[in-house]
């Protein structure tokens, strides 16, 4: 079969891009290239851009989504997207709609329309299932998709349960075009037992500062302090034995500390204590350590932050893509 063609909208830094095309290495797992190609990507900020381009063979464009002609993009099998969710965000002011980037996702809706893919996929923040100014994003979204006709679902994920050492809840949209008779099947969960920061990141922990691993320099932290009795994000350090939490896509005081000390006779003490890094930030969300991000801290830390983990982003590829081909098979078959 000829791999299918993707075009991806919001693509940021490429995490999601990433688990789509597989074909890579992390936490000692091997993830298998998919049958996809990359035949268009697309992000609006430059730094982002940047670091894509740096890690990818097709490059992204960096321009305004709603500057796109969507009769000059390429055909495509699949779109996905991460619009943009801020404002839906519990952890913002939850503007929703009202807010300009909060129908971002009709840009997506606009361009799925015109290039009629087999299927396309979107992710967002938990808090776009919940109410809000008495209507449920979730919902007004599903219906916006069904009326240019797409059988449309969506269900809220735990990356932890998908092999990524972070408890990460995300909403992952999946429109199916009417004309297919077959249902997609969501990925079921992979992991029993959650993977601990401990495991992720602990052997980076001595390399800081040596050079071995890309964006684990002595500039590649923040150096924010922290405050006595404070336990509120970014005031607190990461528990070793369970996954970590959600990694924003925040920046200097806002960054976790390391569940480790500079000092073990007085681990407590704040002043001995460190923020995690731009690698064990990557390391935690499952970029490899060879994607490389050619930018400052503070930018690099903002990427990861709003970028889906690769290894969760690479269950969804699969499933999508047993599924275009179960749709293949049966149309050869006359099904």
């Amino acid at each position: 079969m000829n791999n299918y063609r993707l075009v991806s909208l919001f693509c940021g830094c490429g995490g999601l891009d990433l688990g789509f095309v597989g074909n890579f290495e992390v936490l000692n797992k091997k993830y298998k290239k998919n049958k996809i190609d990359v035949v268009y990507a697309n992000d609006f900020n430059d730094s982002a851009c940047k670091t894509y381009n740096y890690n990818f063979e097709h490059k992204c464009e960096c321009r305004d989504v709603c500057q796109i002609n969507e009769s000059e993009l390429p055909e495509c099998d699949i779109v996905i997207g991460g619009f943009p969710c801020q404002d839906f965000s519990l952890a913002g002011n939850r503007k929703g709609f009202a807010a300009e980037r909060g129908v971002l996702y009709k840009q997506m809706l606009r361009i799925v329309e015109a290039k009629r893919p087999k299927v396309f996929v979107a992710e967002n923040v938990e808090g776009i299932m919940l109410e809000l100014d008495g209507i449920v994003p979730i919902e007004i979204i599903k219906k916006d998709f069904s009326s240019i006709g797409y059988k449309v679902k969506y269900q809220l994920f735990n990356t932890a349960d998908y092999g990524v050492p972070e408890t990460r809840k995300r909403v992952i949209i999946v429109g199916v075009r009417d004309d297919i008779n077959k249902e997609y099947e969501y990925p079921k969960k992979t992991c029993k037992n959650w993977i601990s920061v401990k495991t992720a990141i602990d052997d980076l922990w001595d390399k800081l500062g040596t050079g071995e691993v890309p964006n684990h320099s002595f500039k590649d932290y923040s150096k924010a302090k922290f405050y006595p009795g404070g336990h509120g994000q970014g005031n607190r350090k990461l528990c070793p034995n369970i996954p970590s939490i959600t990694i924003r896509a925040e920046h200097h005081g806002n960054i976790e500390g390391h569940y480790r000390t500079l000092d073990d006779s007085d681990p407590e003490n704040v002043k001995n204590w460190r923020r995690l890094s731009v690698r064990e930030c990557a390391r935690i969300q499952t970029f490899p350590d060879n994607f490389v991000f050619p930018c400052g801290a503070s930018s690099a830390y903002r990427q990861i932050g709003n970028a889906v983990p690769p290894v969760f982003g690479w269950h969804i590829a699969k499933s999508i893509t047993d599924f275009l081909d179960l749709i293949t098979k049966n149309d050869k078959n006359g099904a």
